[in-house]
């Protein structure tokens, strides 16, 4: 255990340095992928003889191996960040881009039609009525993308030294110190839990209006009733936003 938090000098980052280097690798894709999901999953909204062909172009690149993609991408972005983050941002789309067009989709044509008769337009309906009432739905996709993109970036060290804390799972083979591989997955499972908590927060404080436990798991089921079984709650859900909107 002495040796735990003594990393070998090849790697040229202290402990602190690679946690540093890996959230960057990690987080700076999802957001890329966010960016690029956005107006892309309103586009599949709009027209919805799109989302099918996105849909399945997004599956198929997932599909391939980050491996593959690295020799792909060498030959242009030379073993930096930039090799391992297209591929992260590119495996994000599959994730974000169904969350926010179903979430989108999801809007109740009610709503809609009540901001457009308050005289908003396309633009501002989707990015002060729609965006917001989807929050919930788009943190939870952002959720998986972050845990699997956190999980992907040591996939980085196959390509010379850019797999930030995966480095680690390299060198605990090479010097035969297997607390370097025991360090590299702690410390990698507790910046998924801590990346996934701080979500989980954006979305309280993004959704006020929504119950502080309620997410929308199997854990509620049990407290409704028959009565209100059949009520549609996104339409609650959407009168804060339309008023925050309308101001």
């Amino acid at each position: 255990m002495s040796g735990f938090f003594d990393i070998p000098s090849d790697l040229q980052h202290s402990w602190w340095g690679l946690i540093g280097l890996h959230l960057r690798e990690a987080l700076l894709p999802v957001l890329a992928g966010l960016l690029l999901a956005l107006p892309l999953g309103q586009l599949c909204v709009r027209l919805r003889w799109l989302y099918a062909p996105v849909l399945w172009v997004t599956t198929v690149l997932y599909a391939i191996p980050s491996l593959a993609f690295f020799v792909v991408l060498i030959d242009y972005t030379g073993q930096t960040e930039l090799t391992v983050m297209i591929p992260l941002t590119v495996y994000s789309l599959v994730v974000l881009v169904p969350a926010i067009v179903d979430a989108v989709r999801s809007v109740p044509q009610e709503t809609l039609a009540a901001a457009t008769a308050m005289g908003f337009g396309p633009v501002r309906r989707y990015l002060q009525v729609q965006l917001p009432i989807a929050v919930p739905a788009i943190i939870a996709g952002l959720r998986v993308a972050t845990v699997s993109s956190i999980s992907l970036v040591s996939v980085g060290t196959l390509i010379g030294n850019q797999g930030a804390l995966g480095n680690l799972l390299h060198d605990a083979t090479i010097y035969n110190r297997p607390e370097l591989a025991w360090n590299a997955v702690i410390t990698m499972a507790v910046l998924a839990m801590l990346a996934d908590a701080a979500l989980v927060l954006v979305r309280v404080l993004l959704t006020p209006w929504m119950p502080s436990g309620g997410s929308g798991g199997a854990g509620g089921g049990r407290r409704t009733t028959p009565k209100t079984a059949g009520a549609r709650p996104p339409v609650p859900a959407a009168e804060p936003a339309l008023k925050d909107a309308a101001r």
